[in-house]
């Protein structure tokens, strides 16, 4: 009997090992149909890249320097001092990614993760009307919600990505994505962790924008250079978050201060951008050109 169980353990046992790659292999095999895993020609990637669409700054130079607008698919980081404009930005792209395509548009919803408690709807209903916009529809087309701390800012993105299966979004703005992380992770030995944990976070957000198409708007904080290097910058200020950061924005945007109610936007960063700046301006119904 002895001998007979242990055969049949046996048995039991290369059966699961000849079973278990099969389900796997399946697996990937289904997968490879949702997400590309091999090799591609640059004709077929140029197709896809055809179906980006460009959201209105609500600035036509502004615009122009991002050749179209901001960028689906991707992550854009605006960074800059205090009040230079990247709350303002992300309020009107709010509201401009809901126009039509042939506008400027994205013909999506917007979802708005507060950090700082500096979002105002008041401040979208301005833009909506000076686009046309009814302003009751503008404001039930973005879901907003307001992060208490980095791992509630994390938690968020779940949700988010449950919302992005069942409706329309195309665009995603965290203001600010490294605020919460000032705060949670204060003292030098907390580094590692903070950046570990802003790491994983990016890296979701880059999934978010791959798996929905969506445009990705984040805004970041400036710290003083205190390096070697400051002493021969122009400008001695860095954003916050490092080479983490500074790796996963495809787009990074410097804007500062200009006179009065200007502001300078400079592509400090780009895959397919020059280098080059423009000037726009923050007024009572959103962002807009400069006058001369």
């Amino acid at each position: 009997m002895a001998m007979r169980s242990e055969s049949r353990v046996e048995t039991e046992v290369e059966a699961e090992e000849s079973f278990g790659p099969q389900p796997l292999s399946k697996l990937e095999a289904e997968a490879a149909k949702l997400v590309p895993m091999g090799f591609t020609t640059a004709t077929e990637f140029h197709q896809r890249r055809a179906e980006i669409i460009q959201i209105s700054t609500g600035s036509k130079e502004l615009d122009k320097l991002l050749q179209g607008g901001i960028e689906t698919g991707s992550i854009t980081e605006m960074f800059g001092e205090f009040r230079t404009g990247k709350t303002q930005l992300c309020h009107t792209l709010a509201v401009t990614c809901q126009l039509p395509i042939d506008q400027g548009g994205g013909e999506g919803k917007a979802m708005y993760i507060d950090t700082e408690g500096t979002f105002r709807p008041e401040r979208l209903l301005a833009v909506a009307e000076r686009y046309g916009l009814v302003g009751s529809d503008v404001l039930d087309n973005v879901a907003y919600a307001r992060a208490f701390n980095t791992d509630h800012q994390t938690q968020l993105l779940y949700q988010a990505s449950a919302m992005m299966a069942e409706s329309r979004y195309a665009l995603l703005i965290v203001d600010s994505a490294t605020a919460l992380y000032r705060t949670d992770y204060s003292g030098r030995g907390e580094l590692s962790a903070r950046q570990g944990h802003l790491g994983r976070f990016l890296r979701m957000l880059l999934r978010l924008a791959d798996e929905f198409g969506v445009a990705v708007v984040i805004s970041n904080q400036v710290v003083a250079q205190v390096d070697g290097a400051a002493m021969f910058s122009a400008d001695p200020k860095k954003p916050i978050g490092g080479n983490i950061m500074a790796h996963a924005s495809t787009t990074r945007l410097y804007l500062r201060k200009g006179r009065g109610e200007t502001r300078i936007c400079k592509i400090y960063d780009s895959p397919c951008l020059p280098e080059s700046e423009a000037m726009f301006a923050i007024n009572p119904d959103g962002v807009g050109d400069a006058k001369d």
